[in-house]
């Protein structure tokens, strides 16, 4: 693999004697990973029933090793079910990290496509209420996409700036992810573009980037509130100096431990410009190299806000606009053992949101997704979406056609084809069509042994 020639030199300054071994690390083949949707299964259970060699990642309670080589999980029913997430092993670090507690207000600002914004909605295991932002509008689709697969519920999704961000929400956020735009560095074995990428931008292009987001995120944390601040490159400009800048704008930000794991490496002070940086703990951040760690390169750090300010924050809880349901909406839930609450109920052009307790104001911010997507309003009719399908367990609805992993008609589900049905405990009607109990979408069975195909087209299986 050919680096840039001052990307070399850099690396050689940060690794010495181990530099070749770096080298000899980006011509092996990278590591691969699922993270299991505790929202849905427990790690536990989702071992006993996986088709999957598996071993731990030492860094994250949910999340395993696969050989790419021997099984395909992006095929397998499961993955359509929304049991895991792929996700390279190091990215899987910031979010194990970040210590979400239940009923937080958390914010995910630089989101898509979403493999942490999931795992922030799994801690938070249906309290409290994630923001998860994307400032591009084309990466945001596959945010939402990957929150409705996972079943998400307490979500709010925008496509802002930090700095509209910021104007909303005051010291709101108990929690706050940056895993920010950077170089990628650490990422040159998974894809040669980065290399390409490094070359037109550099670091300094970065690095303005990151301290202008870091510079909004502090308005916008609580007292006492924690910021984890993370990248998938080396550089000191980067990281380091990063880190310093954050820590420069508010006195009582202070770094506290990341966990370290066999191969971690301690944030250096003298891979910063800043001359105070001796004094800042920077070993209590963490660097990920690919030479140490079964996975990429990455760099993670953890800065809380010390003071016992009681400040209260401005924004209030969003209330939805007054709806009445309609009667074909109120029939279909009938079909749901759940309880809902009429006022949370919002119609946005045809489109019925159920909004949960706790979801925030957003003045005029750009809102992509509000709550839960439940169905559309169609002459005379109610269709429940796909976001409704895999926010509810199996034993929530009332009528379901329950397949194995290995029916054949599960693929053909996922293609959108009419599938048949023999079970006598399927009624004609709305069915929700599961694999091991696990729901895939929506069907609409005929009395005569047919089901309709209601799995979104976007999400079908297209070969």
């Amino acid at each position: 693999m050919r680096l840039p020639d001052s990307f070399a030199e850099q690396m050689k300054m940060m690794l010495g004697d181990e530099y070749n071994d770096y080298l000899d690390a980006l011509e092996k083949p990278m590591y691969h990973a699922l993270r299991v949707n505790t929202l849905k299964i427990s790690v536990e259970d989702f071992l006993k029933i996986s088709p999957f060699k598996l071993t731990p990642v030492p860094w994250s309670n949910n999340g395993f090793y696969y050989d790419e080589s021997e099984c395909s999980p992006s095929k397998h029913p499961y993955y359509y079910a929304g049991l895991y997430y792929l996700q390279e092993p190091s990215a899987l670090l910031p979010a194990a990290e970040i210590p979400i507690e239940p009923g937080d207000k958390v914010l995910d600002i630089c989101a898509a496509p979403g493999g942490k914004s999931t795992e922030l909605l799994a801690k938070l295991d249906g309290t409290g209420y994630l923001v998860s932002n994307d400032i591009s509008a084309s990466r945001a689709k596959a945010l939402i996409k990957n929150l409705e697969l996972f079943g998400a519920e307490n979500v709010l999704v925008t496509c802002e700036s930090t700095d509209k961000l910021a104007g909303v929400y005051d010291h709101y956020f108990d929690k706050i992810l940056i895993d920010a735009p950077c170089s990628g560095e650490g990422m040159f074995r998974k894809s040669s573009s980065m290399i390409t990428a490094w070359e037109r931008n550099g670091n300094e292009y970065f690095a303005t980037i990151q301290k202008s987001i870091l510079t909004e995120a502090v308005k916008m944390l609580k007292p006492g509130g924690t910021i984890l601040y993370s990248t998938c490159t080396f550089s000191g400009k980067e990281d380091e100096d990063s880190i310093m800048f954050l820590l420069s704008l508010n006195d009582n930000l202070k770094l506290i431990p990341v966990r370290k794991f066999d191969g971690f490496v301690d944030g250096n002070p003298e891979w910063t410009d800043f001359d105070n940086a001796a004094s800042a703990k920077l070993e209590n951040t963490a660097h990920l190299f690919p030479h140490k760690v079964k996975g990429e390169g990455h760099f993670v750090s953890l800065i809380k806000d010390e003071s016992t300010d009681n400040a209260f924050s401005s924004v209030s809880d969003y209330y939805p606009k007054k709806y009445k349901i309609s009667e074909e909406q109120a029939e279909f839930l009938t079909h749901i053992k759940r309880n809902f609450k009429n006022d949370r109920f919002e119609d946005m052009n045809g489109r019925i949101y159920y909004i949960p307790d706790g979801c925030p104001e957003n003045g005029r911010l750009h809102v992509l997704r509000r709550g839960l997507l439940m169905g559309e309003v169609k002459k005379n009719r109610f269709e429940p979406s796909q976001a409704l399908a895999m926010n509810l367990k199996a034993d929530e609805f009332d009528n379901v056609l329950n397949l194995s992993a290995d029916d054949e008609r599960i693929i053909r589900y996922l293609k959108g084809e009419t599938i048949e049905y023999s079970d006598e405990a399927v009624r004609k009607g709305w069915v929700l069509v599961a694999v091991d109990g696990f729901p895939l979408g929506f069907g609409k069975a005929d009395d005569r042994g047919s089901i309709k195909n209601k799995y979104l087209p976007g999400w079908r299986i297209m070969s």
